[in-house]
Formats: structure tokens, C-alpha cells, sequence
């Protein structure tokens, strides 16, 4: 792989539990695993550029569930973390070309059959970046429209990593 990059950087959200003192704390995507990195491995911190980017991925989250996020108690509803992050050099796999150079196919998050690529080719991928110490990923969002914005996957190499909370918002304020 011979990855391609695009400069990122600045405003972020991520999507957090209420109850997570720590919304920046990559442990539990390095335990659990996520789409940019397998169980067990590296911490990351999944972002989205844009509020209905986050959205998308809440109800991407409930998708095929007898209930949805409105059913949730209110103050057990997703908080919504605004962030900043400071400009970087990010893997490319937002273009066709970064895509490809990832070792993707060209319509990234889908297949040529307009599946979605598995987590697996994904993990392979992240795995790969943070080896190199790649600082983060930025891909198209599988839950959103291109046009609605895209993802970062941040690795969390140390403290001072470069991501920041900027504050916090209630439910009720982000997601209607």
C-alpha cells in the first residue's frame, strides 16, 4: 500500500455515551475494534466532520432494532462532542485515487456490487497506517451521503495528540 494523503484538521464531532468521562479515550475502540482497527490492537477515536454525519451514524446504529434512539431514556441518549483537531496530514481514502492507493475499490465504502466493503479490509488498511504512523484516516461515511461530509478515524498515539474537547452537547440540542 502507498497511501495517498489530503491536509485535515480544525472542527470535529463525535458521537460519545453520556456517561463517558473521557469521549477522546480511544481504549474501547482498541478493545472492541471499529472499522479502521481490529479488536484487541490500537486505540482510535471515531469523528465525523459534520452534525448530520453523526446523525447518520446514530441511526445507522439502531438500524434493524425493534426500537430507535428516541425510545432511549433522555439521559441515556448520545451526547454530541464537538472537537478540535490540529492540521495534519490524513490517509486518503476520501478520492477515488486515495482509495485505490489504500488498496480499496474506487466507490469506497461500496464494492464493485455495491456491497459494503467489510470491516475486515478496512482493519487490514488501519492496521497498516498506524504501523507507519499515520496520524489518522479520512474516508467517505458508509451511514451518509458524500455530500453530507466524511469520517477521521484518529489514532490516539499519546497525550498530546493533537485532539481536543471543545465542548459538549446534549441530545436534545444536536440531533433534531
Amino acid at each position: 500500500m502507498r497511501f495517498r494523503h489530503l491536509p485535515r484538521g480544525g472542527p470535529y464531532v463525535r458521537v460519545a455515551d453520556p456517561d463517558w468521562r473521557q469521549p477522546l479515550d480511544g481504549s474501547y475502540a482498541a478493545e472492541r475494534g471499529g472499522r479502521w482497527n481490529p479488536p484487541g490492537s490500537f486505540p482510535v477515536v471515531y469523528l465525523c466532520s459534520t452534525v448530520p454525519v453523526a446523525r447518520a451514524n446514530v441511526l445507522r446504529r439502531f438500524d434493524g432494532l425493534p426500537y430507535s434512539v428516541l425510545d432511549l431514556l433522555p439521559d441515556r441518549r448520545p451526547i454530541l462532542v464537538e472537537t478540535e483537531i490540529r492540521e495534519h496530514r490524513a490517509v486518503d481514502v476520501v478520492t477515488d485515487a486515495g482509495a485505490r492507493a489504500a488498496g480499496l475499490p474506487t466507490n469506497y465504502p461500496r464494492d464493485a456490487d455495491g456491497n459494503e466493503v467489510g470491516w475486515d479490509r478496512c482493519q487490514l488498511v488501519g492496521r497498516t497506517a498506524w504501523d507507519r504512523g499515520e496520524t489518522s484516516i479520512a474516508c467517505r461515511s458508509a451511514a451518509a451521503p458524500v455530500d453530507q461530509g466524511e469520517e477521521l478515524a484518529w489514532f490516539v498515539r499519546g497525550r498530546q495528540d493533537g485532539l481536543r474537547v471543545r465542548r459538549r452537547r446534549a441530545f436534545h440540542e444536536w440531533f433534531t
